[in-house]
């Protein structure tokens, strides 16, 4: 029962705010068209279908709003202008009642709040449609940020997405694009990531991992998460002080190097991403802050680490190839990448697909980021994967949200800033780095305990190869011999009898012989 009401809820905010104009244009079967054309009479729609998506997501609550910033990271899906849309929904979604904050906190550590911090604020500093973050100080003095779940969240997702794989089931069987846009693929991505975030012991993880990963950079910091009062449901860190980045006339006056802020913020992208491979992937302004601690100074703080991307040696390689190839303007070979790598079909001529990249990205180059959408780049990029059958590979989805961040604070830090020339010396430096002396003795020195342990034993596995690659050989000249020593003691019998039939034949001509005498 509780699903069909909320079932009704979302058709009312589907009929509401037009989207049911929106979902069934799209549909093929004429008797579908006559009922759109029914439902929209005396509606007055004049917002844009980006804009109206958008309102009736966040009407529906926080899940379908996390919904919405997902599905805005697949621009090879959605047209332009509703991506460009759902890309502003933000995580301010009303705060939970601070009592339920602490009977979570309360039931998570067995025992009264003011047994786990010696004081708690109960107003929350942020709000999510995840979780929301109240300031605390430690019994030993230590302040901390502690992020709290929202109460009988899995229950809710739960409802939310059987729902949504429902109606993702009705658009694929029913639209004319529905196979292309891939509605139930789409559901079960947002459901990972979801439920990734449900769990703040994996988010603490993640955190630490980055924060032993960047602490040779000297560019960020990262908050120290204290183990010992972390759980699934709660998560204590240590509490950054910072200016948030979006602040820049506050960061200006303070001192702070803007347009260097903007080249590192540059370098730690590139950093994450190609020599660790594990990089912060939700960096909106909310995420980021600037420090003016004299010992810290214009340096970054990185906050919420619900959602990390990943990336494998392969990806890593084939991506910086790709860069590469792009800052040199060798379109030929971002073709050839694209058909080794087996993202477009065999068959595809490597001319056509160099000469449509080219028209992509020539515009764009040698232009500071005042004159520069990466996101206008991707979307005709995104055109072009379509017309050859480029797949899009999932796991560079966060990668391209991730990028869109960083072309957004770069723009709103420095607009002069030359996004290529920044990140070309450092990619430059990273390929042949994989490729050099140092990365063949780096390799070298990681698998010199294995080699420890097969040195003493090469001699015996030296043997036992030899031994066996001479065994077959061994059994065969055996069965040979054998033969042989068969057919020598056949020979052998024959020659016997013969030799016996003659001595015996010159034997009765000796007595004939003898008698006849």
């Amino acid at each position: 029962m509780t699903r069909f009401f909320r079932g009704l809820f979302i058709l009312l905010v589907v009929f509401r705010h037009g989207l049911d104009e929106l979902v069934l244009s799209s549909f093929s079967h004429p008797w579908l068209r006559v009922f759109t054309r029914v439902l929209t009479l005396g509606r007055t729609l004049h917002e844009p279908r980006g804009q109206r998506l958008r309102m009736a997501l966040e009407s529906l609550g926080p899940i379908f709003v996390k919904f919405g910033q997902v599905l805005s990271t697949r621009r090879d899906l959605l047209p332009a202008d509703i991506a460009d849309e759902l890309a502003l929904l933000q995580d301010r979604v009303p705060p939970f009642p601070s009592e339920v904050a602490v009977a979570t906190i309360e039931q998570a550590f067995g025992r009264p709040i003011d047994q786990v911090f010696a004081t708690f604020e109960r107003t929350p500093v942020a709000s999510a449609s995840i979780a929301q973050v109240h300031f605390a100080v430690l019994a030993d003095g230590r302040e901390v940020a502690v992020k709290v779940l929202r109460p009988d969240m899995v229950t809710v997702i739960e409802k939310d997405l059987s729902l949504m794989r429902m109606m993702a089931g009705w658009v694929e069987r029913l639209s004319a694009d529905g196979r292309r846009l891939k509605p139930r693929e789409v559901v079960a991505e947002f459901d990972k990531y979801l439920h990734d975030e449900l769990d703040l012991l994996r988010e603490a993880s993640s955190a630490a991992q980055l924060r032993r990963n960047m602490q040779d950079l000297n560019l960020v910091l990262i908050p120290e998460m204290i183990w010992d009062y972390c759980r699934t449901e709660v998560m204590v860190m240590e509490r950054m002080h910072g200016v948030p980045i979006n602040q820049v006339e506050r960061l200006r006056s303070a001192g702070v190097d803007i347009k260097q802020l903007a080249r590192d913020g540059v370098t730690l992208f590139f950093t994450q991403v190609f020599r660790d491979g594990f990089f912060h992937a939700d960096m909106h302004p909310g995420n980021i802050q600037v420090s003016l601690a004299p010992e810290s100074f214009g340096r970054y703080i990185s906050l919420d680490f619900g959602i990390v991307g990943t990336l494998t040696e392969f990806d890593k390689e084939y991506l910086a190839q790709n860069f590469t190839a792009f800052f040199q303007r060798d379109y030929k070979r971002v073709a050839e990448l694209h058909v080794e790598s087996g993202w477009v079909p065999a068959d595809t001529r490597v001319d056509e697909l160099e000469a449509a990249v080219r028209a992509v990205c020539e515009p764009y180059f040698d232009r500071p980021l005042s004159e520069l959408s990466l996101g206008m780049v991707l979307m005709r990029l995104f055109q072009t994967s379509r017309r050859f059958n480029v797949e899009i590979q999932p796991q560079l989805v966060l990668l391209q949200k991730t990028l869109l961040n960083i072309e957004g604070l770069g723009r709103q830090l420095d607009p002069d800033l030359d996004l290529w020339s920044t990140a070309k010396p450092f990619l430059e430096k990273w390929m042949m780095a994989q490729v050099g002396p140092e990365k063949l003795w780096q390799q070298l020195k990681a698998e010199a305990p294995q080699y420890a342990k097969l040195l003493p034993m090469l001699p015996r596995l030296l043997h036992d190869a030899l031994q066996r690659r001479a065994e077959p050989r061994v059994s065969e000249l055996n069965a040979l011999l054998a033969e042989q020593r068969r057919t020598n003691r056949l020979l052998q019998g024959i020659i016997y009898s013969a030799v016996g039939f003659v001595a015996g034949l010159f034997a009765m001509q000796v007595y004939l012989h003898i008698r006849l005498w």
